[in-house]
């Protein structure tokens, strides 16, 4: 039997001073001390420290929105894996949509960094999706086969990472992907990693969705036998949304989620 821990993660994007974010994980610490799935706020570099030092003793791991490929250089403004490992940094989110559209980032950089964080013992969230346009030409497949055979290309155990599916379309505009839209894609992910990497490599990884997932539609998303979690962005600003998320299963399976041939 193959079981899945779900993930929630926060991705506060370029928000929250670090005072701003101390106060936001304070507010958020005593709402999720009973969660049953993990949960994760990944903050701007800038807060790692003073976040990290806030989430000693919780249940709330530490994740960062990007890191650097190379372990040192003249890579200005740039962050390695081995800063962000100091800090206590647990995971990592690489190669969202939005480095993907404004700062260049390829399915290439994202093997590269994905490789980078795993061999300093950080595990990856590895963004993939597709743009409206897109998926309105019948090109999703496509996009995703590419993203998944080139951006995780060597990676050797997938239990290791988390793939996040964020159709573009569904991202800061309100909208976004129907129940069933969201588990045949994600569904359609998992079968294309047992593709190129296995059966049982397919059944470990654990895929979140990430279009807006918010406090008025998690619960159906994340009653989806394929749908592992969520990379969650604006309501991760929220404590109340944030929390009510993270406590979706009370009373449920336990925080474990079957895989779904076995449903």
């Amino acid at each position: 039997m193959t079981f899945r821990t779900p993930i929630i993660a926060g991705n506060w994007k370029m928000n929250n001073t670090a005072s701003e974010g101390v106060a936001l994980v304070n507010a958020i610490k005593p709402l999720v001390e009973r969660a049953v799935c993990e949960v994760v706020v990944c903050v701007p570099a800038i807060d790692i420290p003073a976040v990290a030092v806030a989430l000693e003793g919780s249940n709330i791991r530490l994740g960062a929105q990007n890191v650097h490929f190379a372990a040192k250089g003249a890579y200005t403004g740039e962050i390695s894996a081995a800063m962000l490992k100091e800090y206590g940094v647990r995971y990592v989110i690489i190669g969202h949509s939005e480095r993907r559209q404004y700062f260049g980032e390829t399915d290439e950089t994202v093997n590269k960094r994905t490789k980078a964080a795993l061999e300093a013992g950080i595990s990856p969230i590895v963004c993939v999706g597709e743009t409206l346009e897109q998926r309105e030409t019948g090109k999703t497949q496509e996009v995703l086969d590419r993203q998944i055979a080139v951006g995780l290309q060597g990676i050797p155990d997938l239990a290791k990472i988390v793939i996040a599916y964020e159709p573009i379309w569904a991202i800061g505009t309100g909208r976004t992907a129907t129940c069933e839209q969201a588990e045949n894609t994600i569904h359609y992910i998992r079968k294309k990693c047992a593709e190129l990497f296995g059966e049982e490599q397919a059944e470990a990884v654990r895929i979140q969705y990430g279009g807006s997932m918010n406090a008025d539609n998690y619960r159906l998303l994340m009653s989806m036998p394929d749908i592992d979690g969520g990379l969650i962005g604006g309501a991760s600003l929220k404590a109340a949304d944030f929390s009510a998320i993270v406590n979706y299963d009370k009373g449920g399976m336990g925080g474990m989620k079957l895989s779904k041939d076995l449903l």
